[in-house]
């Protein structure tokens, strides 16, 4: 099974555990791609907190695609503002906030 098989099934599953409609679509790429930049752009634990918000807001506006795909833009561009701003933050070990070079280890915490 591939990671996009795995996800497909995930995404299914926890969708209808959620009691989304049947017909729920979900543009996987806008939210990885947003994971990723607020990742790399704020810190780790960032990205699955931009995505429960950017859910949220969407949510509040409506829930359309055009509604997810707006308040993914919008976080996307703070967290690659975010990421220009800052130099020596991100996805590097020992640059997180709660984390320097003498406790950082092989293993990311963040990155579970």
């Amino acid at each position: 099974m591939t990671t996009d098989d795995v996800l497909a099934a995930w995404t299914a599953e926890l969708a209808e555990a959620l009691g989304f409609p049947e017909d729920f679509t979900l543009d996987r790429d806008v939210v990885l791609d947003l994971a990723r930049d607020a990742a790399h752009g704020v810190a780790r634990p960032a990205a699955p907190l931009t995505t429960f918000l950017v859910g949220y807001a969407a949510g509040l506006r409506g829930g359309s695609p055009a509604d997810v795909e707006a308040a993914a833009a919008t976080a996307t561009r703070a967290a690659l503002a975010r990421g220009a701003d800052s130099s020596g933050t991100g996805s590097e070990p020992g640059t997180q906030p709660g984390t320097d070079a003498s406790t950082a280890s092989g293993t990311d915490a963040g990155a579970r």
